[in-house]
């Protein structure tokens, strides 16, 4: 209990410390919330190579969502680190930052896959529209932006879970 813990308070404070940057002007304090969350994340997982792999690839995976959302502008982040509309460093991170917790907190939705598109839908949907009204975004999405990211995370959330499933079958995490 005290790992998954950790991690539900880390991601939660990286979360809020990256936003809050962000709407602030600086850019970077999510990107070093994030890398010390997961220095410690990966301290504390089994299998440190299945895992890098899942960061790597929600990473990559996030980049080029929150890319295609920016540039439809449907979702236009705070900070010009990237040129537009690549997605911002601050952005990344919390694409991260949620991929550290498949293992841990959010390892109940494994197998689960219909549950997992549901609770990404919801909760990746939420995050964003949080996140402009903290004012990490120039504008908050409206209902067809807040439609279009709840599909997007239905279907990027089963796809990491699927990911991680795969990734521990293979003996890559724990």
């Amino acid at each position: 209990m005290g790992r998954k813990l950790i991690n539900i308070v880390l991601f939660q404070a990286s979360w809020f410390i990256a936003v809050l940057g962000a709407a602030r002007g600086n850019d970077w304090y999510g990107p070093l919330a994030v890398a010390l969350t997961l220095a410690l994340h990966l301290v504390l997982i089994d299998n440190r190579r299945g895992e890098l792999i899942l960061l790597f690839a929600a990473g990559t995976l996030g980049f080029c969502f929150d890319t295609a959302l920016s540039a439809a502008g449907i979702v236009t982040p705070r900070g010009h680190i990237l040129p537009e509309p690549f997605s911002q460093p601050w952005m990344i991170s919390l694409w991260l930052n949620f991929a550290a917790t498949i293992n841990v907190s959010l390892a109940w939705l494994k197998g689960r896959y219909l549950i997992a598109a549901v609770f990404g839908a919801v909760g990746g949907s939420c995050a964003y529209y949080s996140g402009a009204l903290l004012g990490a975004t120039l504008s908050v999405p409206d209902v067809l932006g807040i439609a279009i990211l709840a599909v997007g995370w239905g279907i990027m959330s089963p796809i990491l879970v699927w990911l991680a499933v795969r990734l521990q079958s293979r003996g890559d995490n724990s």
